[in-house]
């Protein structure tokens, strides 16, 4: 196995000093374009990667900030957006986000988190492979919320998404029902672990799976409503925004909720609350897991975790 390769060997090949690599990797002032863009390519052609965590512990100034990438079209993000500033500033850190959008990939918004040098980044939701989160998390200390994750050098904070699916199905059965459909959220974070929990709950009760292709937006519950088998009477779907996509076409079809289908969402997200909508969900706790998230970002030198919290049923009017 062949050594790590040092700053000593980046600065033998960019035919520099030692303390001009230090300054390019450290994004300070000092080298001139040409020479960042040398020094670089050594260290790209090396593989030399920063020891962040020593640099961030022997560093005498420090930014306090941590970089929060989140996705403005999922309203949960937001919620953990809010939680985490308050979870924040406790410890002494601010936040800097950076939106992914429809036009706007993952990948940017991190890198734009580390030309600000935040300390840590947290990463809501991700959809990036774990390649790639293992090689951001090479560069600076990283935290996964709400994805179940195998990345080496990775910290993963998330709900036990099993186990909220299961709470939905045994409620929507415990209700009566014995038609239990499922809206899938096909490749979005939780997706698998919500779909396999809820086929193993339903064949366990006895009953037979239906699951709905769908996502975790407002206009695939839409879709999702459009092709929901008339016999059906309940549907747990992926998420809270998938839900309501799905309430309001429902209830603009005619059929009435919950008195004929009724519905169950996840996140508990603020929307969900609100009084026109009073859906029932699954409630991941977003100030549980953004402390969590902070604890494990504000430590640089701990190794990596994986923290689970636990769901709640909350009982509302769909």
């Amino acid at each position: 196995m062949n050594p790590r390769p040092t700053m000593e060997d980046v600065a033998a090949r960019a035919r520099v000093s030692r303390a001009l690599v230090s300054i390019v990797y450290r994004n300070a002032p000092g080298a001139s374009d040409e020479t960042r863009a040398r020094v670089l390519a050594a260290g790209d052609a090396l593989g030399y990667r920063p020891d962040h965590r020593a640099r961030l512990l022997g560093s005498r100034q420090r930014t306090r900030l941590i970089g929060v990438a989140f996705d403005v079209r999922y309203p949960f993000h937001g919620d953990l957006v809010e939680a985490l500033y308050p979870a924040a500033e406790a410890l002494g850190y601010n936040l800097t986000l950076s939106a992914v959008t429809g036009s706007r990939r993952e990948s940017a918004a991190a890198q734009s988190l580390l030309d600000y040098r935040c300390e840590s980044l947290i990463l809501l939701g991700p959809t990036s492979p774990p390649a790639a989160l293992t090689a951001l998390a090479d560069s600076q200390p990283t935290v996964v919320i709400a994805r179940k994750l195998r990345a080496s050098g990775v910290h993963v904070v998330r709900t036990d998404d099993a186990a909220g699916s299961r709470l939905a199905v045994e409620h929507l059965l415990s209700l009566g029902h014995t038609q239990i459909a499922h809206v899938d959220g096909v490749r979005a974070p939780g997706a698998a672990e919500r779909r396999t929990a809820y086929v193993q709950t339903m064949r366990r009760a006895g009953r037979a799976p239906v699951i709905i292709p769908g996502g975790p937006t407002e206009s695939a519950g839409t879709e999702a409503a459009r092709r929901l088998p008339r016999n059906i009477t309940a549907v747990a779907a992926f998420n809270d925004a998938c839900a309501i996509g799905l309430l309001h076409t429902l209830r603009a079809s005619g059929r009435r909720v919950p008195e004929e289908v009724s519905i169950i969402g996840y996140d508990d997200s603020t929307p969900s609350r609100l009084d026109h909508i009073q859906l029932s969900t699954i409630a991941q706790n977003a100030h549980g897991l953004a402390a969590a998230a902070l604890d494990l970002a504000t430590c640089v030198d701990r190794s990596p975790q994986e923290v689970v919290i636990s769901p709640d049923l909350v009982r509302r009017k769909t």
